[in-house]
């Protein structure tokens, strides 16, 4: 077992990071520290305690960015199974042994998650308390297949992978767009299937300068640019109607995140709404419908676009009361 750290200037909190690690009730692993160029006592840190424990090895290398740790992290873990963990973060006792557990009696699967605690202050931090709760509730492998093109459904520090999965997809990629989503994705694409244990496992913190609040590769739109991609390969699959597309959501936001679809071959040929102000207009010549208008399901294809907080179960609610599927007649993507 490998556990892959990646860290810059984590030196307030990874003590307690690598103690966590260290006190799993698995015992054989490793740890492979990549200090990506910390200007604190980070490298000290891990210096010392690599010094103490030779289950700890530790690479320094100048400021190169996360996913050039992370690939460097790869190479250098010698397991068949990997583990992810930041150095904010906190493992609870039996995280890799769970974890383990499930990949050993599910060979099929490629990838193991975890619930995980918010570590953050969830009045503050209210969107991202949210989005825990949110990925705690998506742990089948179905239920993470399906609503994967919502939001990321494994935050990235709660993973244990097979090794040989990562490397053959071409390891972690650099580029305008979160890497760990990007690559939940092209998993998925690819056909490796997800899920989790169903227990808290982690603890995810939430700090002030976390890459999520202040690198624009985590922005909204990177999110909606890099799920077009695969959502549009996924709808080639599975949309009948393949390239017609409508589109739930007829407002200003939903439309301009749809509309990125159409450069991956996607044809938008009508928009849903309940808003009576849009519905009977005309945008981008394409009519705007009232939704107890909408064909039953085998007519066309749905795609949801509608992000205000619990639109997704309603709307879910209402296609299914009227005999919609989940990935046979509609998708969620927002």
């Amino acid at each position: 077992m490998s556990v892959l750290l990646p860290v810059r200037n984590a030196a307030a909190t990874l003590e307690r990071a690598l103690d966590s690690v260290l006190c799993q009730t698995l015992d054989s692993f490793e740890i492979i520290a990549v200090d990506d160029g910390s200007g604190d006592a980070t490298l000290d840190i891990l210096r010392a305690y690599a010094s103490r424990d030779p289950r700890i090895i530790v690479e320094s290398t100048p400021p190169l960015g996360l996913v050039p740790a992370l690939n460097r992290g790869l190479d250098l873990c010698r397991s068949d199974l990997v583990a992810r963990m930041d150095g904010d973060d906190i493992c609870h006792p039996d995280r890799l042994l769970r974890q383990k557990e499930l990949l050993d009696a599910r060979p099929e699967l490629g990838v193991a998650g975890c619930l995980v605690h918010f570590g953050g202050d969830a009045e503050a931090a209210a969107g991202y308390a949210y989005h825990v709760d949110w990925c705690n509730r998506h742990v089948a492998e179905q239920d993470i297949a399906l609503h994967r093109f919502q939001e990321s459904p494994l935050p990235h520090p709660s993973v244990m992978f097979r090794t040989s999965i990562i490397l053959d997809a071409g390891g972690y990629r650099d580029g305008a767009f979160p890497e760990d989503y990007e690559l939940w994705l092209r998993l998925m694409d690819r056909g490796v299937r997800i899920a989790k244990v169903p227990e808290y496992l982690l603890t995810w913190s939430d700090p002030p300068e976390r890459l999520s609040r202040v690198d624009s590769r985590y922005d909204v739109d990177a999110f909606y640019a890099v799920k077009a991609q695969y959502l549009a390969r996924w709808l080639e699959q599975e949309n009948p109607f393949h390239p017609n597309v409508t589109i739930i959501g007829a407002g200003r936001i939903s439309r301009k995140r749809a509309d990125m679809l159409e450069a991956h071959g996607v044809t938008i040929e009508a928009y849903v709404d309940i808003d009576p102000r849009k519905v009977g207009k005309t945008v981008h010549g394409r009519p705007v419908i009232h939704r107890d208008e909408l064909d039953g399901p085998g007519k066309r294809f749905a795609v949801s676009y509608v992000a205000s907080r619990g639109a997704a179960g309603e709307i879910e609610e209402f296609l299914h009361a009227h005999g919609w599927g989940a990935g046979k007649d509609y998708i969620l993507a927002a």
